[in-house]
């Protein structure tokens, strides 16, 4: 069995999304093997976050900096406005390198169970930037949930007074999708949103 510390490692990084107790020890096993090439650097990248890390108070994203690297760049198109639930939908975003504009991430989505209510997201300050003016649309990114169709649906009735063009991600088939693997809600929704055959 291995000391406190390293036991303490091990339960510490079990604690992180999609590493389980299993894949945590062979994570830990591989960081005391590679010490010098795994241990070192990662404890530094770790410190340097842990110091500089901030959220942007522009848009919400995290990152090392105030305001964040997408807020900062002259290049992003100032009057495109994407809004996501999550720091990780931003993140996913910007992955795919398709969308040039800024965002807006509430943090989190509308939801009565939960009890999370308008003024604990980040909708205010949404509405302030609209208001604020130089934005001509508002792309909502919201996850296709009841919870954040109900987040996009609020926050469209709340921007529908500004001249912005709202527009909402499509929803519906995945490319590679097969229609036997999908969901009835998928299908519902990729049938709705028919369109022309070019």
């Amino acid at each position: 069995m291995a000391s406190q510390e390293i036991e303490a490692l091990t339960q510490a990084l079990a604690r992180l999304p999609g590493l389980g107790p299993r894949s945590a020890r062979r994570a830990v096993l591989h960081l005391l093997k590679k010490r010098e090439g795994a241990l070192g650097p990662l404890l530094s990248a770790l410190q340097a976050v842990e110091q500089k890390l901030a959220t942007c108070s522009t848009c919400g994203n995290v990152d090392t900096s105030d305001p964040c690297a997408v807020c900062a760049d002259p290049r992003r198109d100032q009057r495109s406005l994407c809004v996501v639930e999550e720091v990780a939908d931003l993140w996913a975003l910007e992955r795919s390198r398709l969308f040039p504009g800024r965002y807006h991430v509430l943090g989190g989505r509308l939801s009565a169970l939960d009890g999370v209510r308008p003024e604990d997201l980040a909708i205010a300050r949404l509405i302030q930037r609209v208001e604020a003016g130089g934005i001509d649309e508002v792309v909502l990114a919201m996850n296709a949930t009841l919870e954040g169709q109900t987040t996009a649906h609020y926050i469209a009735e709340r921007i529908e007074r500004f001249p912005v063009r709202l527009t909402q991600l499509a929803h519906g088939l995945p490319v590679g999708g097969e229609l036997d693997y999908l969901d009835e809600g998928t299908l519902a929704q990729a049938m709705r949103a028919r369109r022309p055959v070019a």
